[in-house]
């Protein structure tokens, strides 16, 4: 375990979630604080369902309070905490950071969806002008979505099982980036650059492929949200037919610096990168 030392000058950050055992950030910031010389604490609170707007009345109180990230289930009510969004947390219809302003407002935003984003362009994929198919569209397949489309993709194509959800994402997403070609589809798209499972389907060792990575174009890029395993049944389904592919770390890592730089902490990315912990 890392070493640091925390004082009456220590900047408190949390993570509010429920459950919070699997929560990262206590684990990987003391090694990341360090490293860029910064007097900070990350730790996680578990605060439950229907409760958030409670804690956010105590956690305003706090005067060395540096910032808040928000994960499941708490992400669509941060937004509707906030007194102030970006356009990519309004889109995704939820937020997972918060800050209090010096005036007491709330500032929402959310970097889901930008780290799955820098994590392609660090790869060499840049989403601008490119075709993508994208399945699923819950917290993190509209957080995706929104991302993609703020990074200029041309189209976009929505599936999901719940038709219905997936139609109240499009329109989220249609007023705010018009000039994006979207739609609510079954299928892949022809000749899409790239294509992402945002669903769960690839978390159990028996789930079906949440789609058949045989439906796209040679050279397609197929990615995955999911984290565990580290490489799906999809990644491994999609590598043995030629596609390149990229697996769900990189987003959850090329989100770190934009939620640092949101706290106020303008760290060049490639120092965030190189100081997480493997």
């Amino acid at each position: 375990m890392h070493a640091s030392t925390h004082d009456g000058s220590t900047r408190l950050f949390f993570t509010i979630g429920h459950p919070v055992a699997q929560i990262r950030m206590p684990l990987i910031m003391p090694a990341v604080f360090a490293a860029l010389g910064v007097n900070a604490a990350w730790l996680a609170l578990d605060i439950a369902p229907g409760e958030l707007r409670g804690a956010l009345d105590g956690l305003r109180r706090v005067r060395n309070l540096g910032g808040l990230s928000v994960t499941i289930p708490h992400k669509p009510d941060a937004l509707a905490a906030a007194d102030r969004a970006s356009d990519r947390a309004r889109a995704a219809g939820g937020a997972n950071l918060l800050r209090f302003e010096a005036d007491g407002s709330l500032t929402a935003d959310m970097v889901d969806g930008l780290g799955f984003v820098e994590g392609l362009r660090a790869r060499g994929f840049e989403p601008a002008g490119k075709s993508v198919w994208l399945v699923g569209s819950g917290g993190a397949g509209a957080a995706v979505a929104a991302a993609l489309c703020e990074a200029g993709a041309a189209a976009l194509a929505l599936t999901d099982l719940d038709r219905a959800r997936a139609e109240a994402c499009v329109a989220r997403l249609a007023g705010l980036f018009p000039a994006v070609a979207l739609s609510v589809s079954g299928k892949a798209p022809e000749g899409c650059d790239l294509a992402v499972n945002a669903s769960p389907c690839g978390l159990g060792a028996d789930d079906p492929l949440p789609f058949d990575p045989a439906a796209l174009a040679p050279g397609a890029l197929v990615a995955d949200v999911i984290m565990k395993p580290a490489v799906t049944a999809l990644l491994r389904a999609a590598s043995a037919l030629g596609h390149p592919v990229q697996p769900g770390r990189p987003m959850l890592d090329h989100q770190l610096a934009p939620a640092l730089r949101f706290f106020g902490i303008d760290a060049g990315a490639d120092r965030v990168l190189a100081a997480i912990p493997a």
